[in-house]
Parts: structure tokens; sequence; C-alpha cells
């Protein structure tokens, strides 16, 4: 086994983040993520990191997925839908999701520097794809501008964790029984 994941996640949380992953940025992201999503998240990976970060990131993004899928259920009564235009100094991110079931990532950004402190900027797009495969997300990513590569990847995590916010909320305009779909599933 390359890495070991635990995850334990509260989606009603106050936004209480301890990550140990052993990739300093990576960590600073997921608390981001935790933070601006108001979701409670422990994430402990041990990987095997004298290869380098790619297993722990992708394997990290395939827990989560998985966790967050897990906590949501049937996801009845959800939102399901969630947007967030977030400027981060000079760049902007766009991040549009619909935890429908089907899985498909749209990754879109200006060139990156290829590292942000210990974190190889190619593995953003690995923990996205894993994240989004595994709780069966639509996530749409797009960052029309920005030069600070730093800058660019933070406001991806903190729009990430506000619409996620936003799709995972119970909304008070339908059934709490109701699946929200004219189907009845979501698959």
């Amino acid at each position: 086994m390359e890495t070991k994941v635990s995850v334990t996640l509260n989606i009603d949380g106050e936004g209480k983040a301890n990550i140990k992953t052993g990739i300093g940025f990576f960590d600073h992201m997921l608390t981001l993520f935790a933070v601006h999503g108001g979701f409670d998240l422990d994430v402990n990976c041990l990987g095997d990191l004298e290869v380098d970060g790619h297993h722990s990131v992708e394997d990290v993004g395939i827990v989560l997925g998985m966790v967050f899928k897990q906590a949501l259920g049937e996801r009845k009564g959800i939102h399901r839908y969630g947007t967030m235009i977030l400027p981060m100094d000079e760049s902007l991110a766009m991040v549009s999701l619909d935890i429908s079931g089907r899985p498909y990532l749209h990754l879109e950004t200006p060139p990156l520097n290829q590292r942000v402190g210990n974190f190889d900027t190619q593995l953003l797009e690995e923990f996205l794809r894993s994240f989004s495969n595994h709780l069966g997300l639509t996530l749409h990513v797009r960052v029309p501008y920005g030069r600070n590569t730093h800058h660019i990847i933070e406001a991806i995590f903190k729009a990430l964790g506000r619409a996620m916010k936003q799709a995972v909320a119970i909304d008070s305009g339908i059934d709490a029984d109701a699946v929200p779909s004219s189907k009845g599933i979501l698959d």
C-alpha cells in the first residue's frame, strides 16, 4: 500500500480542521476548504513522500470523496448545486458543482509555477479528479486570471469549500425526503 489515509468529516461542523499529510501547502489548502465550507475535517495521511506527493494527494482526494458520499447518503433534501466566484488578491476563481452522481472535472487555470512549497502543482488536478470521481461530483473550476500560483490555488480551495457548503445544505424549499432530481435518484 502506497499510503494510509484516515478522514473524519462533519458536514454540519464549524470549520475546524486538523490536517496532517506531510505536505505543508496541501495541509493549508485542505484547512481552507474546511474553514470556508464550515466542515469539521480531520485528515491524516502517511504516504510515500520519499518518492513524491502524488500518491498522498490523490489518495486523500479519493478518501475525502468517499467520506462525503457516505455522509450525504441518498442526498435527500440537499441543494445539490453550488457556485462560488471568489477573489484572492489578483486571482479570481470560479467553481460550479453538482452532486449529481456523475463525476466530471473541468479545470482551467493560467500557467502555474511547478511548485508551491513542497507541493507539486500538477497534483491540484489529481486531487480534484479523485475527489470528483469518488463523490460523484460534476465539478467545473475556472481561474480566468491570476499571476501568483499560491493565490490561484488558494482561491480554488476556498471557492470549492464555499460551493460545497451551498450544495450540501438542506433546502427548506423542498420535501426533506425528496431527492433533488426529476428522476427521483441521483446517479
